[in-house]
């Protein structure tokens, strides 16, 4: 049987917004133009969407014993997520601000950290074992994810990780881009163009380095310093929560499969699209959240 991706990071429960434009940061008032609520968190995106492609998964999260973190559970498994719960205090939540264009603001209301000692003793085992046969670690920007580095490392298994809008000087990056042997992130916080710091990325020894473009695309540099691109595929956008995450789930899939950077992109780039299209992280989702 084919081992399974092993992936720790953020499942939250999220309300999520619509608005004409942000907030500014002054005293008014603004109407909402919709809102819903929905399964939330980039790892949960990611285990979402290997489920989706019929790659085998191990999820493993954080979930407190509340109403939100049933409903998160539930919704996940019902799409076929194969979950590792390490029981917490509260469920992650965030309150999400979005615009048409994709805009967004985040605001956690509550976050679980890393697990207690009680957490840790309930999940160990099936942690371990389940880095130790994974094909590929997933190891999302979250404390309890940062809390198994030295173990991933130790299995000798290749690290993935997404640090999304690192801007190049946030500390709490670092450990997971210094562990990583594929590095993932949006342009939002590194400037015009991404690719001296993807190519940096490749020289400290990551195999391959990729900055999605939102509409533009994805650029992304292979272990030979090699540049590749490709553009994103057009759908009518319903929401851009998950994108990203269908987007690395997508190359990581096709990279398991054997493909080389340029096709595992265009692999990408088509799981993307499909995100797109729901207002959901996954279409997977639709028929369970409607």
């Amino acid at each position: 049987m084919t081992a399974s991706v092993f992936i720790a990071g953020p499942a939250s429960w999220n309300r999520i917004v619509l608005l004409d434009r942000l907030p500014e940061p002054v005293p008014h008032m603004q109407f909402a133009l919709a809102e819903h609520e929905t399964v939330g968190g980039t790892s949960a995106g990611k285990a979402l969407g290997l489920a989706g492609l019929g790659r085998r998964h191990a999820f493993y999260t954080l979930v407190g014993d509340d109403a939100d973190g049933t409903r998160v559970t539930a919704a996940l498994r019902s799409a076929g997520v194969e979950l590792i719960v390490g029981p917490t205090e509260a469920t992650e939540r965030h309150l999400n601000l979005m615009t048409p264009a994709g805009e967004r603001v985040s605001l956690y209301l509550s976050s679980p950290g890393e697990a207690s000692t009680e957490s840790q003793r309930a999940t160990g085992a099936s942690v371990a074992a389940a880095m130790t046969d994974a094909p590929a670690i997933v190891l999302d920007l979250a404390p309890e994810a940062g809390r198994l580095i030295p173990a991933a490392r130790a299995t000798g298994r290749p690290i993935w990780t997404d640090i999304h809008d690192y801007d190049g000087r946030a500390e709490f990056h670092r450990p997971f881009i210094d562990a990583a042997d594929a590095v993932f992130m949006n342009a939002d916080g590194i400037g015009e163009d991404p690719v001296p710091f993807l190519r940096s990325l490749v020289d400290g020894g990551a195999s391959v380095a990729v900055c999605t473009l939102g509409a533009d695309g994805a650029v992304g540099l292979d272990a030979a310093g090699r540049e590749h691109r490709v553009e994103a595929i057009p759908v009518e956008v319903l929401d851009t929560n998950g994108a990203g995450d269908a987007f690395m789930s997508g190359v990581l899939d096709a990279t398991l499969d054997g493909a080389e950077l340029p096709e595992a992109l265009a692999a990408g780039a088509r799981h993307a699209a499909s995100v797109l299209t729901t207002r959901h992280l996954h279409p997977a989702l639709d028929p369970i959240l409607g």
